[in-house]
């Protein structure tokens, strides 16, 4: 049952220090055409990625990122765009309605071919031997990074991944219960007081391993701080301006 795949998904672990080589670049479009090859809703295609080799670039996207070191120190950076744009060059080259362009539906379709297309990239990456880490925080300062990238309308940045040869070996980050997570026929709504204890002890144990008891944390913890006070509330307008998801 168990294969070479189903090992490489198993043993993910995000890499936040890569060694200082660069991807080749046969690597690089043999990751690309594996994104590629990754689902797509309808056939659309709805995503595009940026390569960015440019080291000012990648300097500032490390800035917005929160200076994350790995956003520029990495074999190679992607970002993932969800892009529509494409799709409204098409509609005028055809000359035909492109009014749906801007509809939440459109949105979720290209958000989705970003997404297959990303991890698609990402597995293909740890199937070769590279680290992988995702970066949701180009997203800080979604203009800036728009504007870095010069993204047109009809597009969005999802996120990034920086891609390379890991310099360090991290544990395992544990996940939920399978019975916390695998629900049949329909939603179970309720959840196991028991099965929280236990994860939020794992992921506690977790943090004082890979800090040396500098971190003692849950992740009950962690959600709670995450629903204190809305983030990033900068996207829905910038989403607007780019006449993604208005209805």
């Amino acid at each position: 049952m168990y294969n070479q795949t189903i090992s490489t998904l198993l043993n993910h672990r995000s890499i936040r220090k890569f060694k200082d080589q660069a991807l080749s670049e046969e690597q690089i479009k043999l990751l690309v055409e594996c994104a590629q090859a990754a689902s797509t809703s309808s056939f659309t295609q709805s995503f595009s990625i940026i390569g960015v080799e440019d080291p000012l670039i990648k300097k500032q996207l490390r800035e917005i990122s929160g200076d994350q070191s790995y956003v520029e120190e990495n074999g190679y950076f992607f970002v993932f765009v969800a892009d529509q744009y494409r799709n409204q060059q098409i509609g005028e080259h055809i000359d035909t309605d492109t009014s749906v362009l801007d509809t939440t539906q459109r949105l979720i379709v290209a958000l989705g071919d970003a997404a297959f297309a990303a991890q698609n990239m990402a597995v293909a990456a740890e199937s070769m031997g590279l680290g992988i880490c995702y970066i949701g925080s180009i997203q800080r300062d979604v203009k800036k990074t728009a504007e870095l990238l010069q993204l047109p309308e009809f597009t969005f940045p999802v996120f990034g991944l920086a891609v390379g040869y890991p310099d360090q070996e991290p544990e395992k980050k544990p996940r939920l219960p399978f019975t916390s997570i695998f629900h049949k026929n329909v939603y179970r709504k309720g959840m196991s007081e028991d099965e929280l204890k236990g994860y939020d002890q794992q992921i506690a144990d977790y943090y004082h391993s890979r800090t040396g008891g500098n971190r003692d944390e849950t992740w009950t913890g962690q959600i709670a701080q995450g629903l204190s006070a809305p983030a990033r509330m900068a996207l829905k307008p910038f989403l607007e301006k780019q006449h993604l998801g208005r209805r």
